[in-house]
């Protein structure tokens, strides 16, 4: 108990509602945990800290009602808050304070959980590197000199820090599982579509979803039955109520290992660690085989429906940051003839993929190539020696799954042999996040690397 803020969610949940600690309690330990360790790390961007206590006394004063119940949470800086600054990582909107919550947060709320405040994000979630010129860089907890990844990388550093038990994320080329990555949790990028993304100008574009984060899979599981759900403003929203599987472990279950997704690089380092997740699965039962995978078309279908979004999203506005500056001018230069190679590409992937899915249930990779890098560098320029041609280039590892319409979740797999976290990534097919969750949370049981905390 004296150390509230590292005990999972889960736990947590249990304390409030048999009355063992206050939400009150609870929000202070974690507010004094923002205190101590925020000024290190920069993950918390805007604090509602009175707000966030009338909120917990009011909690206090009701029944225990939804599931998260008096549990402290952030919201990414991309998402919006009622009343609460909310910037986009962007100078543009550094004053913006929105009249509503999103969807998400609506739903969080309804769910019990209370609102602590905003966690960093480069600008409009642009890039897997999280700085920005409102707010500056958040570093990674395990390494300081380190980048935390993106861009939801403030909540990742938010929980493996202690400073909250829950965070929501966003994820259009790894945004949720390339942090959770490099800072030692799990970020679940659902099945597009479970959590509703309500939109007026991009309603059917399925590469950007929302997700949860937490330390355990059994709180991103907690989380996620809060925030998925039917939403008819959202024109792909996924009617089936979402529930845990039943069953526990991977026994029987056939697992496809691919250590590079089809030829990418992967950093030495990194390689080394995800090259341990093939043998856990084994021990626990499972057939696990090397596979060659095709992913051809993923490189082409993500980056031009990725350039077109931002032309659609951003064009209007003046004076962005370099990175966001460029997807823009990429998206200005998408024709008609390009949407239509994109689309086929991604179809024949698709359809490639679900036979994939006939033999396999499950994928394991790596999530990302590389490990944290300097959090001065702007991006990854090469690895293993081998130049890269642009910012984004580092991160096919994940944004390549994206394109797929599949669920996927990042889960600690160990660490560098210089004390580096690094993830492996578990794919499922299209609609079986539960699936992905019972195969991250025998992972995760089996292995235990989730339970390394930083040295701050």
């Amino acid at each position: 108990m004296s150390e509230l803020h590292y005990l999972s969610a889960t736990e947590l949940a249990h304390l409030i509602r048999t009355r063992q600690v206050s939400a009150v309690e609870l929000l202070q330990a974690h507010l004094d945990r923002i205190e101590q360790v925020n000024p290190r790390v920069n993950a918390i961007v805007t604090l509602v800290a009175e707000q966030a206590l009338e909120a917990a006394k009011a909690a206090d004063a009701a029944e225990p009602g939804g599931p998260l119940h008096g549990l402290p949470v952030a919201h990414k800086d991309l998402v919006d808050t009622a009343n609460i600054r909310t910037t986009y990582g962007s100078p543009i909107f550094s004053e913006n304070i929105p009249e509503k919550d999103d969807l998400i947060v609506q739903r969080l709320r309804a769910a019990g959980a209370i609102t602590v405040g905003k966690t960093n994000t480069p600008e409009f979630g642009t890039g897997s590197h999280t700085v920005n010129e409102v707010f500056g860089a958040t570093r990674n907890p395990y390494d300081l000199s380190k980048s935390a990844g993106g861009s939801s990388g403030g909540a990742a550093v938010a929980l493996a820090t202690g400073m909250v038990p829950l965070a929501d994320g966003s994820d259009m080329g790894g945004s949720l599982r390339n942090p959770a990555s490099f800072c030692n949790v799990v970020g679940l990028r659902p099945t597009p579509g479970r959590v509703p993304v309500v939109s007026d100008t991009n309603a059917w574009y399925t590469l950007s979803v929302l997700g949860p984060m937490a330390r355990t899979v059994e709180d991103v599981t907690l989380m996620f039955g809060a925030i998925a759900g039917f939403d008819r403003r959202s024109p792909y929203s996924i009617k089936e109520v979402f529930a845990p599987e039943p069953e526990e472990g991977v026994a029987g279950l056939r697992v496809a290992w691919s250590p590079d997704l089809g030829g990418l690089p992967v950093d030495e380092r990194t390689a080394a660690v995800t090259a341990t997740a093939p043998g856990v699965f084994e021990r626990l039962g499972a057939h696990v085989e090397q596979v060659e995978l095709d992913l051809s078309g993923a490189e082409d279908a993500f980056r031009t429906y990725r350039a077109w979004n931002y032309a659609l999203s951003f064009s209007d506005l003046d004076r962005l940051g370099p990175n966001t500056r460029w997807n823009v001018e990429q998206g200005r230069q998408v024709t008609g003839a390009d949407l239509a190679r994109a689309e086929q590409a991604r179809s024949g992937l698709y359809q490639r993929m679900a036979a994939f899915f006939d033999t396999y249930d499950v994928l394991i990779a790596p999530v990302s190539q590389v490990p944290p890098f300097p959090v001065e560098q702007p991006h990854v320029s090469e690895i293993n020696g081998l130049p890269l041609p642009d910012y984004l280039s580092w991160m096919r590892s994940a944004y390549w799954i994206s394109v797929l319409h599949s669920p996927a979740a990042s889960v600690p797999a160990g660490f560098t042999t210089d004390d580096l976290p690094v993830g492996v990534q578990i794919v499922g097919r299209p609609f079986e996040d539960a699936r992905v969750l019972r195969v991250a949370r025998a992972f995760e049981q089996a292995t235990g690397h989730g339970r390394r905390r930083p040295p701050l």
